[in-house]
C-alpha cells in the first residue's frame, strides 16, 4: 500500500528525500505511471523491482526531472525537481560516456560543461568509485564493471544527496556487480557525503546486501512497499 504523504502547505520533512503525490504520467491514452504515491526516506537504498515495462525507469526519470507528471506532484527534499537539480544525480542505463577517451577525459569533458556546480574533482570522482585517475587506457577497452564505475564517477561530479541509478548492475559479471554493491553501500555514510539512493534492477538478489526498502512495481503502479527481513 502507498504511502500518505504530507500535504502541500506542510513544512518539509527532512528525513523525506523524494516525496510522490498521486503522480501520473501519461503517453496519449497509455499511462506509464498511474497515481502513484510514495515517499523515499534520507539515507537509504530503495529498491525499485518489477517487470519490463512496469514504470520503474518513467519513475526514476520523473523524479530526476526529466519528464513532468501529467498528473500529481513531485517533491525533493521539499522542492520541485527543477529547483533541487543540483542535489540530484541521475546515471541512465546507458553509460553516456565516449570509448575514445579514458575515464579521466571523459570526467574532465563533462566537469567543463558545468563550471560552477562541480563538488569533485575529476580525481577524486575516480578515487571515489575505486579507479585509479592515472590510468591511460581508453574507455571503450574497460570492462563493463568499470564503464559503470566511470558512469557513477561522472554523477558523482556535483555531489549531489540523491542517486538515482537505471539499472546499474546491467551486464556486469558477478565480481563486478559485488563491487558496485559494496560501492553504493559505502556511500550513505561516506566522506564524500551520505546519499539517498533510488535504483532500479532486474537482479534483486544483488540489491539484497544493501536495500532498506523495496518498491515493487507493475502496470505503472506501485504495488508493494516493504522493508527487508531483520
Amino acid at each position: 500500500m502507498n504511502s500518505s504523504p504530507t500535504s502541500a502547505s506542510a513544512q518539509p520533512d527532512p528525513s523525506i528525500a523524494a516525496e510522490l503525490h498521486q503522480v501520473s504520467r501519461l503517453y496519449g491514452k497509455f499511462a506509464a505511471l498511474r497515481k502513484v504515491s510514495a515517499r523515499f526516506h534520507a539515507g537509504r537504498c530503495h529498491i525499485l523491482v518489477g517487470e519490463n515495462g512496469a514504470g520503474k525507469s518513467t519513475l526514476l526519470r520523473t523524479v530526476a526531472g526529466l519528464l513532468s507528471p501529467s498528473m500529481g506532484r513531485v517533491s525533493i527534499f521539499g522542492q520541485t525537481p527543477h529547483e533541487a537539480r543540483a542535489r540530484i544525480g541521475y546515471m541512465s542505463h546507458a553509460t553516456m560516456l565516449y570509448d575514445e577517451l579514458s575515464g579521466m577525459e571523459n570526467l574532465e569533458y563533462f566537469a567543463a560543461l558545468m563550471p560552477g556546480s562541480i563538488g569533485l574533482s575529476p580525481a577524486d570522482s575516480m578515487r571515489a568509485v575505486g579507479l585509479d585517475p592515472t590510468l591511460p587506457r581508453m574507455v571503450g577497452q574497460y570492462s563493463q564493471g568499470m564503464r559503470q564505475r566511470v558512469a557513477l564517477a561522472r554523477v558523482l561530479l556535483a555531489k549531489p544527496d540523491l542517486l538515482l541509478l537505471d539499472e546499474p548492475f546491467s551486464n556486469m559479471d558477478a565480481h563486478s556487480a559485488g563491487q558496485m554493491v559494496d560501492l553504493l553501500g559505502s556511500m550513505r555514510g561516506s566522506a564524500i557525503g551520505a546519499k539517498t539512493i533510488i535504483l532500479t534492477t532486474h537482479q534483486p538478489s544483488l540489491a539484497e546486501p544493501i536495500a532498506d526498502a523495496w518498491l515493487t512495481m507493475r502496470a505503472g503502479e506501485i504495488v508493494s512497499q516493504e522493508k527487508p527481513a531483520q
